[in-house]
């Protein structure tokens, strides 16, 4: 069976092109030693998502000789992701694009030239640094999920392990914010030289979350005096540190079993499923990944960047992408994306592209979308939304080649509500020609995810919902309920209704409070009050 590793790939690349995968077209390994002596761009992340798209970008950029430096990539989780899925080979990948007819494009991809677990206790921390240090260093992009910028609890505090680990000080940070935001200290105190630091996980104004993130860290350790004034106007000083906003689509599932099983029948050995940690994402060799992507970032980087324009990337002003940003996550994909993880985990779905097979189903997420959604969408003039929502329905939902799963996409649903479906409320409260109290495929969907907390799916057995930080917390109020009996609801939704943190928005405040509780009494009714209520629902004029 063919390995993957680059003395393989040196010596065997006539192997690799043999059983139909493409092969580097440049000397990657000068190209590696040019990126750790100048560092072009770092990554934080290192997941499937980051494998499957940032990767591939530069890489091809590479093949284009429009650059010659590759990416660095570190995992600030100490779960063994590098150790285990990038040393053992090389920091290469197999990117497997599955295509809507079955078939199967697959290329090694060589463009991550050094990967790093970031741990103050190793020799990593002070690589770290030197990194940072260094003039060449033009951006930093992140992949971390919504939860990583979150320091705060559902009151607005802090939260208390982050507290006290940014009273620690500089030397000893495990929260990504908090070793980001130390080793900006370290260019700051190093010339204070300029940088672009790009957020590409999916919700709102992410570059000003991640701002808002770093300067909380940054201020208490003002506050502290464990670093200076000068600090605080290197990071808020737009013309040197610039956070831009971006907006990302690339759907990624954990490696496929069909994926693995045909990687084998073809001669392909490296491919090894690794659990990084319990209930967490599965890595491996190999990244298997949608045909369509999209990336839009706003144009603001102070240190110069790659033409990645030319590998695919749009580039423009924040308004625009603040327009595309908003047409993807809270309306035409990211919050059909979550009903049909809500409704897929009540219903017995392991596969979204069944779940689009499932006519009740189909009409949901058409409804949130050409029906609720799109009244508040505005054109970003480079790309067509009706068009897009029209490619996520039919096509990329749809595509019985993608593995990928409701409990997946489930995973942190507290942290993306206010996002995928508090925007869009926002916005019928506030325009005079839209009432909120219209909307009624929203309010289902977020009574179907207070339904869902319970545990308990559509034929009364219970289930095990996905991991989310705010399970156990928001989980106290549902346990007062009892499953069967609609009287038993009382007043317990209210504190997860009303909490502006999960919403956006307080409900009650707004005039959905009273409907999501109707919704929700529907859902509990007895085993199976979850397909009748949404086939009814859907099914009304």
């Amino acid at each position: 069976m063919l390995r993957l590793g680059k003395e393989e790939l040196k010596n065997k690349k006539d192997c690799f092109e043999k059983i139909g995968i493409k092969t580097p077209e440049y000397n990657f390994e000068e190209v590696w030693e040019a990126t750790k002596k100048e560092p072009l761009w770092l990554h934080i992340g290192g997941g499937n998502l980051f494998r499957a798209f940032h990767s591939v970008l530069q890489h091809h950029l590479i093949e284009l000789k429009e650059a010659d430096k590759g990416i660095i990539v570190v995992s600030t989780s100490n779960d063994g992701k590098i150790e285990k899925a990038y040393h053992p080979y090389d920091n290469l990948c197999l990117d497997v694009t599955m295509k809507v007819d079955g078939t199967l494009d697959m290329e090694v991809i060589a463009s991550v030239a050094e990967s790093i677990t970031a741990d103050s206790k190793t020799s990593s921390w002070k690589r770290l640094k030197g990194i940072f240090r260094n003039p060449s260093l033009q951006f930093i992009t992140l992949t971390i999920t919504e939860k990583g910028y979150n320091l705060k609890d559902m009151d607005g505090k802090i939260q208390y392990s982050i507290q006290k680990e940014i009273e620690q000080g500089l030397e000893n940070p495990k929260h990504t914010m908090v070793i980001l935001t130390a080793l900006l200290f370290e260019r700051y105190q190093n010339g204070k030289v300029p940088l672009a630091l790009v957020s590409t996980d999916n919700f709102s104004h992410n570059g000003d979350k991640l701002k808002e993130a770093v300067m909380t860290v940054a201020s208490r350790w003002k506050e502290m005096n464990t670093v200076d004034q000068g600090f605080i106007e290197y990071l808020n000083d737009e013309d040197v540190i610039t956070f831009p906003w971006s907006m990302i689509d690339k759907i990624t599932p954990n490696p496929s079993l069909d994926v693995q099983e045909k990687l084998k029948e073809v001669g392909f050995g490296s491919i090894d499923l690794i659990q990084t940690r319990k209930n967490g994402p599965t890595i491996a060799p190999f990244v298997n990944t949608e045909e369509s992507e999209y990336l839009v970032i706003e144009d603001s980087f102070p240190n110069g960047r790659p033409s990645l324009e030319k590998a695919g990337v749009y580039f423009t002003e924040r308004e625009v992408v603040d327009r595309v940003e908003r047409m993807k996550v809270c309306t035409c994909l990211n919050p059909l994306h979550t009903a049909l993880a809500i409704f897929g985990c009540l219903l017995n779905y392991t596969s979204i592209a069944a779940e689009m097979k499932d006519k009740d189903l189909k009409a949901l997420v058409e409804k949130i979308g050409y029906v609720e959604g799109m009244k508040v969408v505005v054109d970003p003039g480079i790309i067509n939304p009706r068009e897009f929502l029209r490619e996520v329905i039919e096509i990329r939902f749809a595509n019985p080649n993608n593995p990928d799963t409701p409990q997946r996409i489930a995973t942190d649903t507290s942290q993306k509500l206010s996002i995928r479906f508090g925007e869009t409320l926002k916005l019928y409260v506030e325009r005079d020609d839209l009432d909120v109290n219209h909307l009624t495929f929203i309010p289902l969907t977020i009574a179907a995810w207070c339904r869902y907390l319970m545990g308990i799916n559509d034929d009364g057995e219970a289930f095990t919902p996905s991991p989310d930080p705010l399970l156990e917390e928001v989980q106290q109020y549902i346990q007062k309920i009892e499953f069967g009996n609609p009287d038993s609801v009382h007043n317990h939704l209210k504190p997860i209704l009303t909490n502006a943190q999960i919403f956006g928005v307080d409900l009650y405040e707004i005039g959905l409070g009273g409907k999501i509780e109707e919704f929700f009494k529907l859902l509990i009714k007895a085993p199976g009050a979850v397909r009748t209520t949404l086939h009814n629902m859907v099914r009304m004029p």
